[in-house]
């Protein structure tokens, strides 16, 4: 195979820039020192060639200096940094804004951008990743998760955890949620070689979707019960009284001292949760107690992450 097709694919290798303080040194030991080009080249780290050396060497010859020129020439950056955080600013406001929207305000703007005539989708792309802003996938957030009135209610639900934690006797959290799948769901993509197709065995018919409530306290799940459908009110007094025999020994049950734990069940808002026959569980039931979450705060509950897996 001739010449340069068989090195066809080889990268290119890219320039090194090499410091004044090397360039210094090489023109000491050739110069002064009497070394040769190949070995004032082996003398530094990281080596260097024959040919940079020389070329070093004939600079400090000709013009009588070591030092690298100042980068000249080119255009300067079109944006001023001021401008620049401008840019990021409406993207942090409006994460779905796109290139060229940005590009039509920045044309409009004659205040922040009034030296600013035309510029490319491209540039403005180089400028959100110079600030370390990519594209990515939307998360849809509801509005109303982020209202003064629901970040009141977060403060109060906060604080009340806070009196239980540091209250006597102690309070133990349990923190209870229902998730719904169905056994035909599998993973969309998959591996299998060239040409043939990537399957998955799954049940002929789809069946009914399967319903979990659980619950998990900080020492881990401390019971779980699925069934075929959705969840109701029947449905979660029957699971809290197993929770209840999962947490109250036999000799303690129907107890109440002031010495024994108590046990806070944190849920979120769904309508069976606040029904009148589960409230009344509770009043009966004293050692038990029940905290809503507040609305559109479903990370607040750590049973969340746990149903994730």
């Amino acid at each position: 195979m001739r010449g340069g097709r068989q090195n066809r694919g080889r990268g290119r290798r890219g320039h090194r820039r090499i410091s004044d303080d090397i360039r210094a040194t090489i023109v000491d030991h050739v110069v002064n020192h009497g070394l040769t080009m190949a070995e004032a080249g082996r003398r530094v780290q990281p080596n260097i060639g024959r040919s940079t050396v020389s070329s070093i060497v004939q600079t400090f010859r000709r013009e009588n200096r070591t030092a690298r020129l100042p980068q000249t020439g080119g255009r300067g950056r079109l944006f001023t940094p001021q401008q620049e955080e401008a840019i990021c600013t409406m993207v942090r406001a409006n994460n779905a804004m796109r290139l060229r929207e940005i590009q039509r305000t920045i044309i409009e703007d004659n205040d922040v951008f009034e030296n600013i005539h035309t510029v490319s989708i491209l540039t403005i792309d180089r400028v959100l990743h110079r600030n370390q802003m990519s594209m990515k996938q939307l998360y849809r957030v509801p509005f109303q998760r982020n209202e003064d009135r629901v970040k009141e209610l977060r403060y109060q639900y906060v604080q009340r955890i806070m009196e239980l934690e540091s209250s006597e006797p102690s309070h133990n959290f349990v923190y209870v949620d229902e998730a719904g799948f169905n056994l035909t769901k599998c993973r969309r993509r998959g591996r299998n070689i060239i040409g043939h197709r990537a399957t998955v065995d799954l049940p002929g018919q789809r069946g009914g979707n399967i319903t979990m409530c659980a619950a998990i306290s900080e020492h881990g799940v401390l019971t779980h019960i699925p069934l075929i459908g959705p969840y109701n009110t029947q449905h979660l007094l029957n699971f809290l009284e197993t929770l209840y025999r999962a947490l109250i020994p036999d000799d303690e049950r129907g107890l109440f001292r002031e010495d024994l734990p108590k046990y806070v069940v944190i849920c979120d808002n769904v309508s069976f949760h606040r029904s009148n026959i589960i409230r009344q569980w509770f009043v009966t039931h004293l050692r038990m107690l029940i905290e809503f979450l507040p609305p559109n705060s479903p990370f607040l509950n750590p049973i969340e992450e746990n149903g994730g897996t």
